[in-house]
């Protein structure tokens, strides 16, 4: 086994410390007896503590992988959100190819929604007249879904399917939809008693998402007591779970009175989706105390993350600095930091960016002040630098201080900077900057 030259220095100094005096005179066969009894202890205790040391690095490496691996599942997972919002874009402009296509994609990546996005598929292949593939995804849907919120959507298309099996396409189809919508326009200002059953059968029908969501909006125009309620139970979860997160999102825009249905649904679900849905409302409606009882109670460190997003959207800046310090799991410190940001506390983030433990949180804090100003966090970043002796903070702080364009202050830090890389690296931001100051910087080093 290989020791370092500080690990043998380490030990040289145990041996001298742990060696017993010896008396003018003692038997030499006892000294050494002794010496080589704390050196074999010194040495016994240098191989324990590299081999702590090694397992320490073990147990970093394997909370880094396992950190990036959720990571990258995280970044798949909003990657086939963004598929399914594009398709959902595509079944709008009835640009059905299209909207096949990013619902493929969607069910190939096996993130979320896949159900959903299956339905979807089908419903597109139905309308480019591919009755065979829309009734052979539907079949999958049935069978990898058994329990799906959408079969009952599944069943209905599926027989719209088999009837329009083998015949074109109507143009008129898509002219009959665009009455609808027009006729589903008008009942805005008619009778609720008459409008609120009328509007509810087109959401339990096979209609077009667009048709759907825009009977869904009416309804959440109405002030009457059926429409409130028919939304409601969308909410809860009587309806395709498209339709439950655009009605949890009326609900919550109708103000105070809707957070208790929300609270109630929250608490009654296990859905992580509607959870996060819910958060959402939660922050349009101006619940602050119940988005940080879930930032504090969630179990679920995504669902506390999103919490954490929407109290920076509300500015909720003291509660934000409380859930920092309580906070155990570097990745919801991190958002934390980010709406710190949102919410424009460039204060707490310098604290945080001179006294935080973790320099990886360190840096995030130190970032989100480069995109603050100079005029808010300029002479800060540069008091940071100059006290820092982590070179890859001080690396961080050099990019903050270029993306705000603070030409002063870099080239103020390269004047004093010593250490030659870092010194490069300073003047290699300069070059890249359209400022008198830089530029004269610049041919001041070609001068000398």
């Amino acid at each position: 086994m290989s020791v370092s030259r500080k690990s043998l220095a380490a030990i040289a100094i145990l041996c001298v410390a742990a060696a017993p005096a010896v008396a003018l005179g003692a038997d030499p066969g006892e000294q050494s007896q002794a010496e080589a009894k704390a050196e074999a202890r010194a040495e016994a205790r240098a191989l324990s503590e590299a081999a702590r040391a090694r397992e320490r690095e073990r147990a970093e490496a394997a909370q880094e992988r396992a950190e990036a691996a959720r990571q990258q599942d995280e970044g798949r997972r909003q990657r086939a959100e963004r598929q399914y919002e594009a398709g959902q874009e595509a079944l709008e402009s009835a640009q059905w190819a299209r909207a096949a296509e990013r619902f493929r994609q969607v069910v190939d990546a096996k993130q979320s929604r896949v159900d959903a996005a299956m339905y979807w598929l089908a419903y597109a292949q139905g309308k480019l007249a591919q009755h065979a593939d829309a009734l052979a995804t539907l079949s999958e849907l049935t069978k990898g879904f058994p329990s799906s919120r959408w079969l009952g959507d599944a069943r209905a298309l599926e027989i719209e399917l088999r009837q329009g099996a083998g015949q074109p396409v109507r143009p008129e189809a898509q002219a009959d939809e665009e009455l609808k919508l027009l006729a589903i326009q008008g009942l805005q200002n008619s009778d609720p008693a008459q409008a609120v059953p009328m509007l509810q059968k087109f959401l339990q029908g096979n209609q077009s998402p667009r048709l759907k969501e825009r009977a869904l909006f009416v309804l959440a125009q109405s002030s009457s007591p059926e429409a409130r309620k028919v939304i409601t139970d969308i909410a809860r979860g009587n309806a395709n779970p498209d339709l439950q997160r655009k009605a949890i999102q009326y609900i919550g825009m109708s103000g105070r009175e809707s957070r208790q249905v929300l609270s109630e649904i929250y608490q009654a679900t296990a859905d992580v989706d509607v959870k996060r849905q819910i958060l959402r409302a939660y922050m349009i409606s101006g619940d602050r105390e119940r988005v940080l009882a879930a930032a504090t109670g969630e179990k679920a460190p995504e669902l506390r993350q999103e919490a954490v997003r929407q109290l920076g959207v509300m500015g909720a800046r003291e509660e934000l600095r409380q859930l920092y310090q309580k906070e155990a799991t570097v990745e919801v410190k991190r958002q934390i930091l980010q709406a710190l940001f949102v919410g424009g506390d460039a204060t707490r983030l310098i604290e945080l960016a001179n006294s935080e433990p973790n320099a990886e949180l360190r840096r995030a804090a130190v970032r989100h002040l480069g995109t603050m100003g100079v005029s808010r966090t300029g002479e800060a970043l540069v008091a940071l630098y100059q006290k820092e002796k982590d070179p890859e903070i001080k690396r961080t702080v050099v990019q903050a201080l270029f993306v705000q364009g603070n030409a002063e202050s870099l080239v103020a830090i390269a004047r004093k900077e010593t250490d030659i890389e870092m010194r490069k690296d300073l003047v290699q931001k300069l070059s890249l900057m359209k400022s008198k100051v830089a530029t004269d910087y610049l041919m001041e080093i070609l001068g000398k």
